[in-house]
């Protein structure tokens, strides 16, 4: 259940968010975040992506409790039916394999570009498509199956055209994208059941988030002990400073309340077409950043690939639906929110400013102590 909005006459202006507004929030954190970690990790000495993937964790899980104590944002938790048996049988797996996937796309920044990185995630449909087959939840479609190995062609393309390719980061980024689709298979198997099954419900991604990042946050410290910690040094921890992990930890968190927003106001055939958008937005200031060669061969495969994708998602009458419903979405007004649900919002909006300031800042290989 995703949080609920009463209607108030004496309502703020601040509340009156346009709906294309919560769109661009969310490209703005995700994109915020993408470029974030590559940054901590690639450029400001502190390659340890499984000890960053752990402190996001611990920061959501200590961020939810709170919310769960002091708002109705999560009060969607109340109509779970969630026992010990269902949380070891279901969200702890799902859990560790939502950490796996994190560990492995972290740690794909140390090998790959961001550009090239955003080209592989094109292929994400095709990985959940494969392992769908895999566990009997998806049907075999000759069309579907056909548009898929579009997109693997045009991934394959960019893949070619990759100057700098890592095959190890290669490797990891496909393992994120296998874990990530085993995981979102386990949960459609647990979401979509019959209504008397005790096992059958469904969680926003707060309340997701609420049950996985505590089991996240253990399977990450595990991981760390024995990968990371022996190599582990405190002077790349006091280098980077607190002020920038819980700027970087803010914005992954936000990025969760940004997409629970996102999905309230619009639809998923909207929020396809924006993270296309996104991907490319990404692609190109990594190229205006670090300064990435991105040859024709990739921009032409990736070009397929993401026309690939969304017909794959949205089929030719999504297409005309969505963009249609764009346009009504550009012209709306948002909803309006609760008071403590415009905290969330003028906390998202400090934490920008305060992350602008910080990027701004920091055009040395180092960032600010």
């Amino acid at each position: 259940m995703l949080p609920t909005v009463e209607k108030d006459a004496g309502v703020s202006l601040l509340s009156r968010i346009p709906s294309a507004a919560y769109v661009l929030n969310w490209i703005f954190f995700s994109t915020i975040v993408i470029l974030f970690n590559k940054k901590i990790i690639s450029d400001w000495g502190f390659p340890y992506p499984v000890l960053l993937t752990c402190w996001h964790l611990i920061f959501a899980t200590v961020l939810t409790q709170i919310l769960a104590r002091t708002s109705t944002i999560l009060d969607g938790r109340k109509t779970v039916r969630m026992t010990g048996k269902v949380y070891f049988r279901a969200i702890v797996p799902i859990g560790v394999l939502y950490s796996l996937s994190l560990v492995c796309s972290n740690l794909t920044y140390l090998y790959l570009s961001v550009a090239f990185i955003q080209m592989l995630k094109a292929a994400a449909p095709a990985s959940v498509l494969f392992v769908g087959y895999a566990f009997g939840t998806d049907k075999y479609d000759l069309k579907v199956l056909l548009n898929i190995c579009a997109i693997v062609f045009g991934v394959g393309l960019a893949s070619y055209g990759e100057i700098d390719f890592s095959l190890i980061g290669f490797m990891y980024q496909l393992g994120g994208l296998i874990f990530e689709s085993i995981r979102l298979i386990m949960v459609q198997k647990l979401l979509t059941g019959k209504a008397d099954d005790p096992n059958s419900y469904k969680m926003d991604p707060l309340v997701s988030l609420y049950y996985y990042a505590p089991v996240c946050a253990v399977m990450n410290v595990i991981v760390a002990l024995f990968v990371e910690m022996p190599t582990f040094k405190m002077a790349d921890l006091v280098q980077l400073g607190p002020w920038i992990l819980i700027a970087n930890a803010s914005a992954a968190f936000l990025l969760n309340v940004a997409s629970v927003f996102l999905i309230g106001k619009t639809s998923s055939l909207v929020l396809t077409l924006c993270g296309v958008i996104k991907n490319v937005g990404i692609v190109v200031l990594s190229v205006i950043l670090w300064g990435t060669i991105v040859s024709g061969l990739q921009w032409l495969g990736y070009s397929i690939a993401s026309a690939g994708l969304v017909y794959y998602s949205l089929g030719y009458e999504g297409i005309k639906n969505a963009c249609l419903q764009g346009q009504t979405m550009w012209e709306s007004r948002g909803m309006k929110y609760r008071g403590n649900n415009l905290t969330v919002i003028v906390a998202g909006g400090v934490i920008t400013t305060f992350l602008l300031f910080a990027w701004w800042s920091s055009g040395s290989a180092a960032p600010p102590v």
